[in-house]
């Protein structure tokens, strides 16, 4: 992961800028940690990220088309970003949904138990 040369330069951490913090941080993760962060734990979140990357890429069907995408090192930099942003943001929908539903469950058996 520290082959950073594949990344834009406000991604690499080649500046020394505050926003590098998390691009270290990201880097000083062991694989395991990485995997676990990347894995959603429903098929939910799943099917709504790749809805969401076949929307910023376009959604013409690659079994009728020869689709070829080209971009630039900076515009694919912040679409990685806006994929890692829309990931955190959907693991912690999800986590918070799990969060809510045992604190339901939780509250369920406690009033049943009374």
């Amino acid at each position: 992961m520290n082959n950073s040369s594949h990344f834009p330069e406000h991604i690499s951490g080649d500046q020394p800028e505050a926003g590098n913090l998390l691009w270290h941080y990201v880097q000083s993760m062991s694989p395991e940690t990485i995997a676990q962060l990347s894995k959603p734990n429903t098929g939910d979140v799943f099917q709504v990220m790749e809805r969401n990357i076949v929307g910023l890429l376009g959604n013409l069907p690659s079994e009728h088309f020869g689709v070829t995408i080209t971009t630039s090192r900076e515009h694919l930099g912040r679409l990685l970003a806006s994929a890692m942003m829309s990931g955190y943001f959907l693991r912690n929908a999800e986590q918070r949904m799990t969060f809510e539903k045992s604190l339901q469950h939780a509250e369920t058996s406690a009033s049943e138990d009374e």
